[in-house]
């Protein structure tokens, strides 16, 4: 894939025979920001596209929000068999590494790592690890942060379609039942909102109430409803699966959403209204990085994440007004925060 960004800085853990990467997209704004996403990847090529796709999706993240940070993501590609007995020096390791940068990149928990994994980094690697847990001075996980900005997103895309807000009597499938998608659940329930989730994992949502739907996973894209959230990993929305969604939106938090650009284009054609991912997302990032970088209260961090719902509606306003689709008026809009950034 092309990728536009500044440097990928790649080290082998030979003890574990994980590779940690990190790249760095954008300086332009501020540091290099983005979580750490720890997986098992079928070849170190697959995760190098992984966290260079991941790093400009954080640019444009943080530039949308008009946020004073950079692109940036990490990726620990940990081997199959990986140990969990190796896992806090493998994390410490990686500490090193991001203090070895000397602030150039900062990192948060993502897929695949928890705020305790966060605690363990910043034992080598503060005062560049956020999301800890409280216990150790952090702010805690992003999960419900980032359940918040998308439901204000949902709204917003309710308020285009329907003419009002409100979530009452709306259906909304849920497509990953993880530390995004429960919160977002309880959220959308108290809006009483009608609710079917799916997940791939068995154990996934057990304890949610019979009130919400469990929706096998081959048939999600196919169950009729007003909004499709995709709350677990991305390339969901692509030539095979859009053709399948009977939803009037798409609004959720997973990264990367789209499996091509030209996704969008067929999102649109079947006249789906779509808010794009890294705006609908950047709740955790953005009520995370202020609370613990820049001195928010909980309250502020609050009406800055249920913000995002009115930047959706502004994106929404830009591509009915250009006739482009809500993705590309997303990029405009961070493109154009991009270049009033540049020193």
């Amino acid at each position: 894939m092309s990728w536009n960004g500044v440097e990928i800085l790649e080290r082998d853990d030979a003890e574990t025979g994980a590779t940690i990467l990190i790249a760095i997209h954008s300086e332009r704004l501020g540091p290099a920001t983005g979580g750490t996403r720890m997986k098992s990847y079928p070849d170190r090529d697959a995760a190098r596209r992984d966290a260079m796709r991941l790093s400009e999706g954080m640019t444009y993240k943080w530039a949308a929000a008009g946020f004073p940070r950079g692109g940036g993501k990490a990726v620990l590609a940990v081997p199959r068999d990986f140990r969990s007995a190796d896992r806090p020096g493998l994390l410490r390791r990686f500490g090193r590494f991001v203090k070895e940068l000397e602030g150039r990149f900062w990192t948060g928990a993502d897929v695949g790592t928890s705020a305790e994994d966060m605690d363990v980094i910043a034992e080598e690697g503060a005062p560049y690890v956020f999301s800890r847990t409280p216990a150790k001075g952090g702010a805690g996980g992003s999960g419900t942060w980032t359940a918040i900005g998308v439901a204000a997103s949902i709204e917003a895309a309710c308020e285009r379609l329907f003419g009002s807000r409100s979530l009452a009597g709306r259906s909304i499938v849920i497509q990953g039942a993880g530390s995004v998608g429960i919160p977002l659940m309880d959220l959308l329930a108290a809006g009483r909102a009608r609710i079917a989730f799916s997940d791939v994992s068995p154990e996934a949502g057990r304890a949610l109430g019979p009130a919400i739907e469990r929706v096998p996973p081959e048939n999600v894209f196919e169950r009729p409803c007003d909004v499709f959230a995709p709350c677990a990993l991305g390339g969901v929305l692509n030539a095979e699966t859009i053709p399948r969604l009977k939803c009037r939106a798409v609004v959720g938090s997973a990264n990367n959403q789209l499996g091509a650009a030209e996704d969008a284009d067929r999102l649109a054609a079947r006249g789906i209204l779509y808010a794009p991912d890294f705006i609908a997302n950047a709740g955790g990032a953005i009520a995370i990085t202020g609370i613990e970088a820049l001195g928010w209260t909980r309250d502020r961090a609050e009406r800055e994440v249920r913000a995002i719902g009115d930047t959706v509606a502004h994106v929404f306003d830009i591509a009915e007004r250009e006739r482009i689709t809500p993705d590309a008026a997303a990029r405009r809009l961070a493109e154009e925060r991009l270049e009033r950034g540049r020193v």
